[in-house]
């Protein structure tokens, strides 16, 4: 055999002898950047995966859905958002929104008022505090989107008076009416009379916690993705009907 036949073979097997080398020099890094942070920073929760990043020499910490960043030895600790200037993309947000993602099919969807308009062919997630002003005003523009569910969470994340409100709707003998004659008209909920459950504003707002959702209104599409703030009827209409069309 010549020594031209066997150059492809050692080529191979140098690439593949590179790319264990560099497997092992990440593992490495990794494995270093766990072990400072945890001598060095005790109190911070159990790391769940180390990556690197698009940036030469910057590591990605997740911890649950919170994403921070390090260099190659765990020397230094990073909060705040990656961007590429070159796409314009902001790499954190892009990351967390993929973390917190929501599976629209598994929402529980028991613990939510339904309002169906229409056929109610097309769907849509909102969760609401009633006493967010902006709130009120989406719940005004959802009255113009046609052939729609609306399942809207009780979320409320504005104190006391809030969460009061909440559980008198909830409680109301129908609560999906109550809550637009408040959200719409102004007509305060009557005060609850008598047990109720309302775990299920508790099991709301825990699943707020877990998926981020930190303001209100938030509206959640059937594909997952979400939409913050009080989105006008139009652009609501817009993104149902490009929901339509992937289905």
């Amino acid at each position: 055999m010549t020594r031209n036949a066997l150059l492809p073979r050692s080529a191979g097997m140098a690439a593949v002898a590179a790319l264990l080398a560099l497997a092992t020099l990440a593992q490495a890094d990794e494995a270093t950047i766990r072990k400072t942070l945890a001598d060095r920073m005790p109190h911070l929760p159990a790391i769940d995966e180390v990556t690197r990043t698009p940036m030469n020499g910057l590591w990605e910490v997740r911890i649950g859905t919170d994403v921070l960043y390090t260099d190659d030895g765990g020397n230094y600790l990073i909060e705040g958002s990656l961007f590429d200037t070159k796409t314009r993309v902001d790499i954190t947000k892009a990351r967390i929104d993929k973390l917190t993602a929501i599976d629209f099919a598994s929402l529980p969807l028991k613990d939510a008022m339904v309002q169906k308009q229409g056929s109610g062919a097309r769907k849509l997630v909102v969760f609401a505090d009633p006493n967010c002003g902006y709130c009120k005003r989406l719940e005004k523009d959802l009255l113009q989107v046609k052939d729609v569910t609306i399942y809207t969470f009780l979320l409320p994340v504005l104190g006391p008076d809030s969460l009061a409100k909440s559980k008198d709707i909830w409680c109301a003998k129908d609560a999906q009416k109550t809550w637009r004659a408040w959200m719409i008209d102004g007509v305060t909920p009557s005060k609850t009379m008598g047990s109720c459950d309302t775990s299920a504003i508790d099991r709301n707002s825990a699943m707020g916690r877990k998926y981020r959702v930190t303001g209100t209104p938030a509206i959640v599409f059937e594909d997952g993705t979400r939409a913050p703030g009080a989105v006008p009827a139009a652009q609501i209409e817009k993104r149902l009907a490009e929901q339509l069309k992937k289905g």
